[in-house]
């Protein structure tokens, strides 16, 4: 049976290191959790999100699914998204794609994935909602940025139309949805214009992001 020591060796050294860099980062941490922000990403693994915004744990509540997608019938994201507005209370949602996702790719592949296209089916409706912007599916690097871009910006949307949110807007709560987009060969966040504060706002935020993803594609 394989335990994967080298695991439990390099948690034990940056356990040590945590430490003697911040004796009291351990006792804090565990006594109070206030992250301000909530970050819906990528199961990707080299998308971290503490790392790419330089926070520490505790700074940055996670959640993270097959090409960040945001389901109205997905009871764990959903679960995430209303434990992070109503009980931490916290100030920002981002909705954090990355260029060159796996998943988008996939979606839009003729082959079979198996059990992973019923997920992936949300990407296609992206595509097809978008199909005379982006223009007949040719899988080149152009069509390929900008479908990841769209669907940022669509799984944006889906979390401002959550209960969740538009619950907290109607009592007035300040919290506010981003949509923005990481890249894998620069390590940088791009804001697709996307900022929702305001249940009025979302119609209008939308199109601003869909027309800058128009305009690239021109």
């Amino acid at each position: 049976m394989k335990k994967l020591s080298p695991l439990f060796d390099k948690n034990k050294i940056w356990s040590e290191r945590i430490r003697n860099e911040s004796p009291d980062f351990f006792p804090t941490l565990a006594a109070q959790q206030a992250p301000e922000y909530l970050w819906i990403g990528c199961s990707d693994s080299r998308v971290p999100a503490n790392e790419i915004v330089d926070l520490l744990p505790g700074e940055l509540f996670v959640h993270r699914n097959v090409s960040n997608l945001v389901v109205h019938t997905d009871m764990n994201c959903l679960s995430v998204l209303q434990y992070a507005v109503q009980v931490l209370k916290v100030k920002h949602v981002m909705v954090v794609g990355h260029y060159g996702c796996g998943g988008v790719k996939a979606a839009l592949d003729a082959r079979s994935n198996g059990l992973i296209d019923n997920w992936l089916g949300h990407i296609r409706d992206v595509y097809y909602k978008h199909r005379q912007l982006v223009g007949e599916w040719q899988a080149n690097e152009v069509q390929f940025d900008r479908m990841c871009e769209l669907n940022v910006i669509e799984q944006a949307e889906n979390v401002c139309n959550t209960t969740v949110m538009r619950e907290a807007w109607a009592r007035g709560q300040d919290v506010t949805v981003h949509g923005w987009i990481y890249g894998l060969q620069n390590g940088l966040l791009t804001d697709l214009n996307f900022c929702v504060s305001a249940d009025d706002d979302v119609d209008a935020e939308y199109e601003r992001a869909v027309g800058r993803v128009r305009r690239l594609a021109e």
